[in-house]
């Protein structure tokens, strides 16, 4: 069986920018354990996996399919930007016509939609809870040392714990923070967690005035140390910054690209 793989760098019209993902066109079914096998030798941070729906699907001209995504570990329930990578495949690739595309995936229907020459996706918004610092202490303390943390959330749909650092430092700060996700594996005693979000208040002036927030996102429970620009994530902060800013229409900054939410 030969199966056409692509990788596209994800929010970013430059190569070798943004966030890279595999993207597969299935035509047939595929032996399950070989999805995880070929995500594992393209070593990128989520391996996607095209498929259709019926045997009279057409990749040029269907405009709902399913869809899957494995890191080089795991599979995961929920990935951004390899969705987008998924949609960039069929509309510039495969020259799919229709102007919306609709994944059935384990978080439901997703939708990708061109607007000029940009693709939009519609993400689940996931709410988060107020987490209780002694639960997660030890992996608070291997994220951010001694940093003071203003906010602690705990997102049950995705598995995700959110940690807001004070709004008195810069970005700079987070995005030099050094931080060895390896360790976040034996200092999560929940067994809950099965991905880190560190975030922080945007600024309203200086060199980066305009971004709402910035986040980093680590995941090493699913074989991902750190995920330079992440949708899951996002729809998670989308959700808490909304909340906190009272907006509707966000810009948020990653440690590689920007990304608008509305």
């Amino acid at each position: 069986m030969q199966i056409p793989v692509f990788t596209v760098d994800a929010f970013t019209n430059r190569p070798f920018f943004g966030n890279p993902a595999a993207v597969c066109l299935l035509e047939n079914d595929l032996d399950e354990d070989l999805h995880q096998k070929i995500a594992m030798e393209m070593k990128l941070s989520e391996t996607a996996f095209i498929r259709k729906l019926h045997p009279e699907d057409d990749f040029a001209r269907s405009s709902c399919f399913g869809l899957r995504w494995f890191t080089p570990a795991n599979e995961v329930p929920l990935c951004g930007h390899a969705t987008l990578a998924a949609a960039a495949v069929l509309f510039l690739v495969q020259k799919n016509k229709n102007s919306v595309l609709t994944f059935v995936t384990l978080s439901g229907e997703l939708r990708a939609r061109q607007v000029e020459d940009h693709i939009v996706l519609d993400l689940p918004l996931y709410l988060t809870y107020p987490q209780v610092l002694q639960e997660v202490e030890e992996l608070i303390k291997a994220a951010v040392g001694d940093m003071v943390v203003q906010d602690l959330r705990y997102s049950p749909g995705t598995k995700k714990l959110l940690v807001r650092l004070s709004d008195a430092y810069e970005r700079s700060v987070l995005e030099e923070l050094q931080v060895s996700a390896q360790c976040f594996l034996s200092a999560e005693k929940t067994g809950k967690v099965k991905g880190l979000i560190l975030t922080l208040k945007g600024n309203s002036s200086g060199k980066h005035k305009g971004y709402d927030f910035y986040s980093r996102y680590f995941a090493p429970w699913y074989g991902v140390l750190e995920d330079p620009v992440t949708g899951s994530a996002h729809a998670v902060l989308s959700s808490y910054w909304s909340e906190q800013l009272g907006k509707k229409e966000m810009l948020g900054s990653g440690t590689m690209r920007e990304i608008n939410f509305l």
